[in-house]
């Protein structure tokens, strides 16, 4: 791998060194091109918003022996219940949590495929595991149980996710070169030849016979997070990397793309309010995020709840309640548990250095501590508490219809916060990237305004819009990834000859 520069011109540019931009230059490289892949960032600071995350990837599958031979071998997997979750289930849940407004077609490919292309991955030297701190419960037997769809994760996360990709893409010998922001394409007779790329103070392009774009959305811009999200987003934490600022999203509607997927809506999730360092953190990267709230409740800085904390699993709620909180006064809320739920809370995330927390033996002295106006906090829990339907008995596992029958409700995992000590943690909406790109077809391919490929064109990752919609099922980003940017991959190589 050089990242130097040298050697022959490349077949495909790929933009982006994430997990999509690198699923691509893999599958190109494997394809007989000769790939070079451009990152904004410096080396040390490489691997996209895909670096960032927890690595939890949402596949079809049929079960706990179908996964068993994708992931590392721990002592825990005989113990363990993974339920199956087909394709149709898959795309039940895209649909659901986005109101119908996902794309068929890429549902299709993506819910398909899924299982696939990870088994392809994990063939090229990407390493799985089972979730268990994320996706699962322990029983009183000492077994496990996974729920939500979501079973599989990268090892050591996204850092090991993208250190996999690199070692890849070295062994396949792809060319990486860093530091190298795109600014724009190069367009010869209606077709894309090049890149337009600033490094080091000097302006120059790279020239092939096809582009892939995976270069991410605008989310790291507070300008174009107000223009297309609306008022009060550029005050919205950057959970991940501060490169993704919308420059070839630009770039490609200014050559003639047309614009693909909802461009009002983001993937926003409840967030460490007052840590130190709490955007583009490669040291904490997702601990920062705070996503035990079902077994909880959510309230205010006035003590109210304003969302069901357990209207579903929590894969299926948590990239939309970000939103919601960037609402409430001051943008912030607090997750309040008390003594008998605190040790169910995600350890990587509850017990982060520097956690934003604080605890007290009684509802008055949390609410002052925090900043909550005490005499609303003790309303809230009092009727809160006083609403639990008691004959369902509390069940993390299922969807236990344990019930608090309050405005707004919560429909699960309702239980009483009754046992000292009580604790709350500052939440702020942290983004992680936007819904909206460019309009392309399964292959990736871009179309213009009239539903026509652009030659030479093709996106993948968090630029290829049309899965996504004012939610998003967890685990699907990178499991979108890695199955429209091998597509594109192979697409692009086959268009470059």
């Amino acid at each position: 791998m050089r990242a130097d520069g040298g050697g022959a011109e490349p077949d495909v540019i790929v933009v982006g060194a994430g997990n999509a931009g690198l699923s691509a230059a893999h599958a190109a490289r494997l394809a007989g091109a000769r790939v070079l892949v451009l990152e904004r960032e410096p080396a040390e600071r490489g691997g996209g918003n895909s670096y960032y995350t927890a690595g939890a990837t949402r596949i079809a599958h049929g079960g706990k022996d179908d996964v068993i031979g994708l992931v590392e071998p721990e002592e825990r997997i005989d113990r363990a219940e993974i339920p199956p979750y087909s394709p149709d289930e898959y795309a039940a849940d895209l649909r659901r949590v986005t109101e119908g407004r996902n794309d068929p077609e890429l549902t299709r490919v993506l819910t398909r495929e899924s299982r696939g292309t990870l088994g392809w991955l994990h063939d090229l030297g990407v390493r799985y595991r089972l979730l268990f701190e994320r996706q699962a419960y322990l029983r009183p037997d000492g077994s496990y149980r996974f729920w939500g769809g979501l079973h599989l994760g990268n090892v050591d996360g996204g850092a090991g996710l993208i250190a996999d990709h690199l070692r890849i893409a070295a062994d396949l010998g792809e060319e990486l070169r860093f530091d190298q922001r795109a600014v724009d394409l190069v367009e010869e007779g209606g077709r894309i030849t090049g890149v337009v790329v600033e490094s080091g103070g000097d302006r120059h392009e790279y020239r092939a016979g096809a582009v892939v774009l995976a270069a991410g959305g605008f989310e790291a811009s507070p300008s174009l997070r107000e223009r297309h999200l609306g008022p009060g987003w550029a005050h919205a934490k950057v959970r991940g990397t501060p490169g993704n600022t919308g420059d070839m999203l630009t770039a490609a509607l200014a050559h003639g793309a047309r614009r693909g997927g909802d461009w009002s809506s983001a993937h926003s999730v409840q967030w460490d309010a007052f840590a130190p360092s709490n955007e583009s953190n490669r040291e904490l990267t997702n601990r920062l995020t705070r996503q035990s709230y079902p077994l909880g409740i959510i309230v205010n800085r006035d003590g109210r709840r304003f969302v069901d904390e357990g209207a579903d699993f929590r894969n299926y709620t948590y990239a939309k309640y970000g939103k919601a909180i960037l609402e409430q006064p001051g943008s912030v809320a607090w997750q309040v548990f008390d003594a008998r739920l605190r040790p169910m809370l995600r350890t990587e995330e509850y017990d982060m250095p520097g956690v934003s927390v604080v605890s007290a033996d009684t509802l008055e002295e949390l609410a002052r501590a925090a900043g909550i106006d005490p005499g609303g906090l003790r309303r809230t829990v009092d009727e809160f508490n006083a609403a639990i339907d008691v004959s369902q008995p509390f069940d993390p596992t299922v969807k236990d219809g344990r019930r608090a029958d309050v405005t707004p409700p919560k429909s699960n995992w309702s239980a009483a916060l009754v046992e000292a000590p009580f604790s709350a943690y500052a939440v702020t909406c942290g983004i992680t990237f936007t819904f909206g790109g460019v309009a392309g077809n399964a292959d990736g391919a871009v179309l213009d305004e009239g539903g026509e490929p652009i030659p030479g064109l093709f996106a993948c990752g968090e630029m290829l819009g049309g899965l996504f919609s004012g939610n998003y099922p967890g685990g699907s980003g990178l499991a979108a990834g890695m199955v429209f940017g091998r597509r594109a991959g192979l697409a692009a190589a086959a268009a470059s000859r």
